[in-house]
C-alpha cells in the first residue's frame, strides 16, 4: 500500500528476496487487526497472515493490513488455496505478498503466477478503484502492479519437493517455501516433523532450490531452528506462531503463579 496517496512504497521484501538478503519472520494466525499492529512494531521482517488454517477472510485481511500500513514489516498473506478468484480479492484489497500453498508441480506454480498477475502476464481481473490502486489515486498501478507483487509457492509433499526444478523455471515464482508439516505427515511422520527423515528433507530441498536460483523459505519454532535452517541455505524462515507464543507464554505464567500462590 501507498505511504501516500497515489504513492506506491516498495515492496522491500521482494527486493531483499531477490538479493539473497536473510529475512526474518513470523506465523499470525489470531486474526485480528490490533495482534497484527502489534506485531507489526515488533521487528520481523515479514509476517503471514493465515488464510488457510487461521480464521482469516478477505474481509479479515483487510483490517490487518490496514493495521500493518506504515509499518517496516511486510505483510505476507496465504491463501488458502490457488485459486483464481481468492487470489485476485486478496491482491485487490492490497495484499502484495502471497503464500499459496500445495502446488504440487510447473502447472500449479505458473497458475498461481498467472492469477496474480494482469494480462498479457497473467490472467487477473482488472478493477480500477480498488484498495492495491488507493482506490484509483495511483494511474499507473495496473502497467507497475507486476514490480511490486511477490509470489511464494508452497511445496508440501514428496511429490511436490521432487518437481522443485520444474517449478524453479516458472517465471514469476519468486520464492518457494517448504511446509514441514504437511511434508512430515505426507512422509509418514504426522505431527514429528523434527523426525530425521523428514529433515533431511527440508536440508536437502534448501539445497536444490537454491542450486535452482531461488530464495527458499520455511517455518520453524524458535532460534535455534531458525538459524539451523538459515545454515541450510534457508533466507526467509519464519520463527514462530503467535498463538502458540501467547498459549506457551500464558501456561508459564500461570503455572508459576500457580506455584507461588502453593508455597504461601
Amino acid at each position: 500500500m501507498p505511504d501516500a496517496p497515489g504513492v506506491p512504497s516498495p515492496n522491500r521484501f521482494k527486493q531483499a528476496l531477490a538479493k539473497g538478503e536473510r529475512l526474518t519472520g513470523l506465523w499470525s494466525a489470531l486474526a485480528n487487526p490490533i495482534a497484527a499492529e502489534i506485531l507489526a512494531g515488533a521487528g520481523f521482517d515479514w509476517i503471514v497472515i493465515d488464510g488457510e488454517h487461521a480464521p482469516n477472510d478477505i474481509s479479515s485481511l483487510v483490517g490487518q493490513l490496514q493495521a500493518m500500513r506504515g509499518s517496516a514489516t511486510e505483510p505476507i498473506f496465504r491463501v488458502p488455496w490457488n485459486d483464481v478468484v481468492i487470489i485476485k480479492r486478496a491482491l485487490d484489497v492490497g495484499a502484495r505478498t502471497l503464500i499459496v500453498p500445495f502446488v504440487q508441480n510447473a502447472e500449479e506454480a505458473h497458475n498461481a503466477v498467472a492469477a496474480a498477475h494482469y494480462p498479457p502476464r497473467g490472467v487477473r481481473g482488472v478493477a480500477v478503484a480498488v484498495r492495491a490502486s488507493d482506490f484509483g489515486r495511483m494511474p499507473n498501478y495496473l502497467a507497475n502492479a507486476h514490480q511490486n507483487t511477490c509470489v511464494l509457492v508452497q511445496l508440501e509433499t514428496r511429490s511436490a519437493l521432487k518437481e522443485i526444478e520444474s517449478i524453479a523455471k516458472v517465471e514469476g515464482v519468486d520464492g518457494m517455501f517448504i511446509g514441514p508439516s504437511d511434508l512430515a505427515a505426507d512422509m509418514g511422520h504426522l505431527g514429528n516433523a523434527a523426525h530425521p527423515e523428514v529433515q533431511a528433507a527440508i536440508q536437502d530441498a534448501a539445497a536444490r532450490i537454491r542450486a535452482a536460483g531461488k530464495p527458499a523459505g520455511t517455518l520453524v519454532r524458535g532460534v535455534e531452528d531458525a538459524e539451523r535452517m538459515f545454515g541450510w541455505g534457508y533466507t526467509f524462515v519464519a520463527a514462530g506462531i503467535d498463538v502458540a507464543i501467547l498459549a506457551r507464554n500464558a501456561e508459564t505464567l500461570a503455572e508459576k503463579l500457580r506455584k507461588t500462590v502453593a508455597c504461601r
